[in-house]
C-alpha cells in the first residue's frame, strides 16, 4: 500500500532540550505509514534555508521519498516550546513559514503523483483546502486532520472540506461524549466518508453514519516510562488507516464494523509505541548557538540540560 502526506513540515523547537526535531502532520503521517509497512511520500513546499535541508535530510533518512516536492524561497515553520513538568507549552510559531504562506499544489504533474497513492493525508496546518476538490477526483482516498481548533469546526469550514474527504480526523480530548458524537454526525452529515475522533485517555470513537465504534484507550502501566507525547495522535490515525486498508477499504468498499474496530485497536496500539519516541519521530539535533542567544534575549526559558 502507498501512503503520501500533502503539505506541511515544521521544525519542532525545543528549548529545554536545546533540540530541533523533524515535524509537520503531513510528514509525520508519511513517516509512521513507513514504519507501519507502507510505501510513504511526501509532497509539501519547503523553504531553502538549512532547516529545510535538515527536514528533507530526516524524511529521506525514515525510507520517504520526497522528490517531487518543490523548494520556494523562504524560511522553514517552527514551532518553539518547552516542557515543563511533563507538559508541553508552546511559547511561540512563526506562521508555518513558506510552506503555509505559499503551500504545494497539485499542478505540474503533482495530481497523476498523487493519483498513484492509495491514500493521501493533509490536514488544516497545511493550507491544501483549495486543492481537495482535485485531489478528491483522483482515485486516492483522501484523509484529513481538523485537529482541535474552534475555527476549524464552523458549519463554513466543515463544509467547505469534508464533502472532499473519505475520511476526518478530529481531536476531542477537551470534549464530552455527546459533543464528540455530535461533531462527528456533523462531518458525515456534510460529505465525510468516515470520521474518527481521538479523546487521549478516554479512547477513540469512530463513525460512517450507521455504525459507530468506540475503543478505551491504551493502557500504560508506568506512565513515567512515557518518552514524549507528540505525535501521538498523528499516530493513531496512521495505524487506523493502515489497518482499513489492509483489510481492503476503497471507495468502492465500505469498512465493516469489525474493521473499524480492528482499526481503532491499530490505532491505539500504534498511538502506544510513539509515546516512547522522542519528539514526532526522533532526529534532533543542537539548537544552533545563536539562535538560542536569541531566545534568552526574549525572556524564554533556556534549560541548561533536559
Amino acid at each position: 500500500m502507498k501512503i503520501l502526506g500533502f503539505g506541511d513540515n515544521i521544525v519542532d523547537r525545543f528549548l529545554d532540550r536545546r533540540l530541533d526535531y523533524p515535524g509537520g502532520n503531513a510528514v509525520n503521517v508519511a513517516v509512521y505509514a513507513r514504519r507501519l509497512g507502507a510505501s510513504a511520500g511526501y509532497l509539501g513546499a519547503f523553504g531553502d534555508d538549512p532547516l529545510a535541508r535538515f527536514l528533507q535530510a530526516a524524511l529521506s533518512n525514515a525510507g520517504v521519498d520526497h522528490s517531487r516536492s518543490i523548494v520556494r524561497h523562504g524560511e522553514t515553520g517552527i514551532s518553539t516550546l518547552n516542557v515543563i513538568d511533563g507538559e508541553r507549552v508552546f511559547l511561540e510559531w512563526n506562521d508555518g513559514g513558506v510552506t503555509v504562506r505559499e503551500p504545494i499544489d497539485l499542478d505540474d504533474g503533482r495530481s497523476e503523483y498523487a493519483a498513484t497513492f492509495d491514500l493521501v493525508h493533509s490536514s488544516v496546518y497545511s493550507r491544501t483546502e483549495p486543492e481537495l476538490p482535485r485531489l478528491r477526483q483522483t482515485p486516492a482516498l483522501v484523509s484529513f486532520d481538523f485537529s482541535s481548533e474552534p475555527e476549524f469546526r464552523t458549519n463554513a469550514y466543515i463544509s467547505r472540506v469534508a464533502p472532499h474527504i473519505d475520511l476526518a480526523l478530529v481531536s476531542c480530548s477537551d470534549q464530552s461524549v455527546a459533543q464528540t458524537h455530535q461533531l462527528l454526525d456533523r462531518l458525515i452529515s456534510a460529505g465525510a466518508g468516515i470520521a474518527l475522533a481521538t479523546r487521549g485517555t478516554d479512547g477513540a470513537i469512530v463513525t460512517d453514519g450507521t455504525q459507530r465504534v468506540s475503543a478505551p484507550a491504551a493502557i500504560i502501566s508506568d506512565p513515567a516510562t512515557i518518552v514524549d507525547t507528540m505525535g501521538c495522535g498523528d499516530a493513531f490515525v496512521t495505524g487506523f488507516m493502515v489497518e482499513l486498508l489492509e483489510r481492503g477499504w476503497s471507495r468502492q468498499h465500505a469498512p465493516s464494523h469489525d474493521a473499524l474496530r480492528a482499526g481503532l485497536d491499530a490505532g491505539n496500539a500504534s498511538s502506544r509505541a510513539q509515546c516512547f519516541i522522542e519528539s514526532a519521530f526522533g532526529g534532533g539535533r543542537a539548537i544552533p548557538d545563536e539562535e538560542l542567544q536569541r531566545y534568552a534575549s526574549t525572556g524564554d526559558a533556556v534549560r541548561s540540560g533536559p
